[in-house]
């Protein structure tokens, strides 16, 4: 929250709302990676078809940080609509 001139306190601007959900979905995601990946070796990760996946370690680490930073980001977003709504009953 924000405070206005006369004290009161508002809502904080937009881009500020976007980083209160973005910011520690990055930094969760981080974690969640080095949790993941202490455990799994990307390298034998297969595919359908009980294929190896034949990427490259970086860009497994890569998509999956990209997708836990989604999911995350998403569940974030999803909570910050619900306490609006809540909000305005």
């Amino acid at each position: 929250m924000r405070r206005r001139a006369d004290g009161a306190e508002g809502a904080a601007p937009r881009g500020g709302r976007v980083m209160l959900t973005l910011w520690p979905a990055f930094v969760m995601a981080g974690v969640l990676e080095m949790l993941v990946f202490a455990v799994v070796d990307p390298s034998t990760l297969r595919g359908p078809g009980d294929e190896l996946l034949g990427w490259s370690p970086q860009a497994v680490y890569s998509v999956a940080f990209l997708l836990f930073w989604a999911v995350i980001s998403a569940a974030g977003w999803i909570t910050h609509v619900l306490q609006r709504a809540v909000r305005s009953v």
